[in-house]
């Protein structure tokens, strides 16, 4: 059996934590892909016995790679039709099982790190979801270690502000999820309002090329509402939403003609589903519907 080359053996012995660093840091797998794909470049490159700290040399390049796409996204996010939502990630359930990392790679708290500037997002990445020190940190940012403490803590109150409040387990997004089976399956609207909050929000991101509300639904009436007209459709239809794990707590699948058309996330605060994201854009489904089709 042929040996692989160091470089490639270091590579592929850290790409998962480098994977995760990326799609966190821009809520993509494709574009966390391409990531890869130029942080994998640039290391084949490098002289491995002038490295000191393999792992940090590695999580250093995918930063700045991943900050340099970050900030050509929000460009694009800028022209982007309809409201944003990440691209799902079909995860394993090892995933679900580290609390911490479910919760950061949630659907939920990725919106909340939309609302940090690029540096302020990789920085918290770094620190409060992979514990790396402020100097690793400053080192990847190119800032100094001061400067980091300090976007650290300005980043740190910003997310706690805007983050779900307390944990939430799977068990708890799995009953939200089955009351949403039930209403589609049976037209148990009621059942579905019932574990709405009142300030519920709404989210669907079509991308301008599948059809989906072009800006947030707000309330439980309104909601509610919506769901009616579309859960009926889907009865109607025959297509019956699928339980999957998808960014480290269960969701909601549908396919149309065994093709994958839309993901269903929540976010749940006190036992009551506050936020519904409902994601038809194809080419943020591609990723999935790859990592589905190996999974087989």
């Amino acid at each position: 059996m042929e040996r692989t080359d160091p470089a490639t053996e270091t590579f592929l012995a850290h790409r998962n934590l480098l994977f995760t660093v990326a799609y966190e840091m821009l809520g993509s797998a494709a574009d966390a892909e391409d990531v890869l794909q130029e942080t994998w470049l640039r290391w084949a490159g490098v002289d491995l016995g002038a490295v000191r700290d393999q792992r940090a040399y590695l999580v250093r390049i995918t930063t700045r790679q991943a900050l340099s796409r970050l900030r050509t996204l929000g460009r694009r996010k800028e022209s982007y039709v309809g409201p944003w939502l990440p691209a799902p990630l079909l995860t394993a359930p090892d995933v679900a099982e580290d609390v911490e990392l479910a919760d950061s790679v949630s659907m939920a708290m990725l919106l909340v790190l939309e609302t940090l500037t690029p540096t302020e997002r990789a920085v918290f990445v770094l620190r409060e979801v992979f514990d790396l020190g402020y100097e690793e940190i400053a080192e990847a940012v190119d800032k100094s270690p001061a400067a980091v403490r300090q976007i650290a803590h300005r980043a740190r109150s910003h997310v706690a502000a805007r983050r779900p409040r307390g944990a939430v387990t799977p068990t708890e997004t799995r009953n939200a999820l089955n009351a949403f089976q039930r209403a589609a399956e049976t037209g148990d609207i009621q059942g579905l309002l019932d574990i709405l909050a009142p300030d519920v929000v709404f989210l669907g991101d079509g991308g301008g090329i599948k059809q989906a509300v072009p800006r947030p639904i707000v309330g439980a009436d309104k909601v509610g509402r919506l769901l009616a007209v579309g859960l009926s459709k889907l009865s109607a239809m025959g297509s019956p939403l699928r339980p999957a794990q998808v960014n480290g707590y269960p969701a909601l699948v549908l396919r149309v003609d065994g093709a994958l058309d839309t993901v269903v996330a929540l976010r749940i605060d006190d036992g009551l589903i506050t936020g519904l994201y409902a994601v038809r854009n194809p080419e943020k489904l591609s990723h999935m519907e790859r990592e589905t089709a190996l999974r087989r």
